[in-house]
């Protein structure tokens, strides 16, 4: 049975020194482990980066992140630093090949969930388009008939005014693929500042009183948004454990996330 486990809050406010919170564990055993990756944390360091999962997961184990001996945590796969979501790591490095070779291969299930702006006209479906890096920017992918194959299928969830939540079921795993796919057929997550940036003076996120004419915030008070960051969970993840059994994880998606669905669920 899958497990589901709430994740983490990251309390950021740094005038108060606190201890930081562990990320929320799903499931481990001898070979691998898998937590629930909060949103606004990388899966490795990187440059202008104070910390990461890799980091914080290795403080937590007390196993090292670095170094050729094992057993020691190592990347499987990653997912934006924006993303939430199920998030796997191997112990050994013959448990890292397993699982790479399977991702490689496009044998690992993974669903995801999106919020998106648009309100498709069918049901579900399936996205075929080769991406490849954007022409112009370093930091893009593109739909381009010169990229690598990807493939997307998705369906509706649930349908709230503009917006829509969609099932995405990936089936390759190329980079930004779900990202670059949605907005490729008109329907780009809900906050993505990349792929759907806001216009000239626009807000990052969504807020209620732009959908709710009497809404108005506490006195004194400036309004926060709903939800501020990539509207992406990464919510389930299916694969072949080194022992041979079929595992399937699955993370709640966060508080964010839930309220922004329940929010507009009532608009």
């Amino acid at each position: 049975m899958p497990v589901i486990v709430e994740p983490p809050k990251i309390n950021v406010n740094r005038r108060i020194p606190i201890r930081q919170p562990e990320l929320a564990i799903l499931f481990e055993d001898d070979r691998l482990i898998a937590v629930a990756k909060p949103a606004h944390l990388a899966t490795i360091p990187g440059r202008g980066m104070t910390d990461s999962v890799l980091q914080m997961l290795s403080r937590q184990t007390g196993l090292p992140c670095t170094g050729t001996a094992d057993p020691r945590l190592r990347v499987v796969h990653r997912l934006d630093k924006e993303t939430s979501g199920t998030l796997l790591l191997a112990k050994d490095v013959a448990a890292q090949r397993h699982l790479s070779e399977q991702f490689q291969n496009n044998r690992v299930q993974k669903e995801y969930l999106a919020l998106v702006l648009g309100r498709p006209q069918m049901d579900e479906g399936e996205i075929d388009a080769p991406i490849a890096p954007h022409t112009t920017s370093r930091d893009r992918m593109a739909v381009t008939k010169h990229g690598r194959a990807a493939r997307t299928a998705w369906k509706v969830e649930r349908r709230m005014r503009q917006f829509t939540l969609l099932r995405c079921y990936p089936k390759t795993g190329r980079t930004h693929q779900i990202r670059v796919h949605l907005k490729y057929v008109g329907l780009p997550l809900a906050i993505d500042p990349l792929y759907n940036a806001p216009g000239p003076g626009g807000r990052i996120g969504i807020f209620l009183s732009d959908y709710k004419r009497d809404y108005r915030p506490t006195a004194g008070q400036e309004e926060r948004p709903l939800i501020a960051r990539l509207t992406l969970h990464a919510e389930k993840l299916g694969f072949v454990n080194p022992d041979g059994r079929q595992v399937t994880i699955e993370c709640a998606p966060p508080k964010d996330f839930r309220a922004v669905i329940a929010q507009l669920s009532k608009l």
